[in-house]
């Protein structure tokens, strides 16, 4: 999931400095989005997994 974060907001760069300020602000959200799923997810983890031993 990391690494469909780190291709939007590639995307959304790129997006930027062409000028495409509607595509660039979807994609900067789906990557923040995305971000703080994976953040979520990984602290679930850790949770669990310290829970487990």
């Amino acid at each position: 999931m990391l690494r469909w974060t780190i291709i939007f907001v590639i995307l959304a760069i790129v997006a930027a400095i062409f000028g495409f300020s509607g595509i660039a602000e979807s994609a900067a959200g789906i990557a923040k989005i995305l971000f703080f799923i994976f953040l979520i997810l990984l602290i679930v983890s850790v949770v669990t997994g310290k829970k487990r031993v």
